[in-house]
C-alpha cells in the first residue's frame, strides 16, 4: 500500500449526520450514506460534486457518529433535514482502498503502518474517543463507487510523534 503525509485546509461541508452503534450500521448507516446521495442534488455550492465525503469520528462507546457530506462554498445554505460540519486544517496520512479488496485489511494495513511510523493519530484535547488506534476516519467516494464494492481514498488526521527520538 502506498502512503503519502498530506495537509488539507479548512473546509466546510454540509450533507446528512448518522450516529450509532456498530450494530445497526446495517441497514442505519448505509441508508444515510444513500440519502445524501440522492439529495446532493440539493447542494448547488458543491466544492467537487464527484466526491461524497464519509466523516467518522469514534466518540460513542460501541460506536460512530458519521457525517455523509460534500464540501461546499461558504454561500451554500443548509437544505432542511441536513448539518452543517467544519473541518480545520490537518495533516493526514492518506491510502486508497481499491475495488475488490478487503476494507478490514485495509485498515489493518493502515493501522500497522501508523504503528511504525513517527506519527500518532490526531485525538482532540476536549473530546473522548472510543478508538485508541484511529479515532477519526475521513474516506473520500467518487460518486461513482460501488456501494457493494467500493473503492475510495482514506484521510487520517495525525500529528507528529514526539516521543519516537527519530
Amino acid at each position: 500500500m502506498k502512503y503519502e503525509i498530506v495537509t488539507l485546509p479548512e473546509y466546510r461541508a454540509v450533507g446528512l449526520k448518522w450516529q450509532g452503534t456498530f450494530d445497526e450500521i446495517v441497514p442505519g448507516l448505509k441508508k444515510v450514506i444513500q440519502q445524501m446521495g440522492e439529495r446532493a442534488g440539493e447542494l448547488e455550492e458543491k466544492v467537487n460534486p464527484l466526491v461524497q465525503l464519509g466523516l467518522s469520528y469514534h466518540v460513542i462507546e460501541n460506536g460512530f457518529i458519521h457525517y455523509a457530506v460534500y464540501e461546499v462554498s461558504k454561500d451554500q445554505e443548509i437544505p432542511g433535514g441536513m448539518v452543517e460540519i467544519k473541518i480545520p486544517e490537518m495533516t493526514y496520512v492518506k491510502t486508497s482502498h481499491h475495488k475488490g479488496e478487503d476494507v478490514s485489511e485495509t485498515y489493518s494495513d493502515l493501522h500497522r503502518w501508523l504503528f511504525q511510523s513517527d506519527y500518532n493519530a490526531l485525538r482532540e484535547n476536549d473530546m473522548i474517543y472510543y478508538d485508541p488506534y484511529m479515532p477519526i476516519k475521513h474516506e473520500h467516494y467518487p460518486v461513482d463507487s460501488d456501494p457493494e464494492d467500493p473503492h475510495f481514498d482514506i484521510y487520517i488526521p495525525i500529528v507528529k510523534n514526539h516521543n519516537t527520538g527519530r
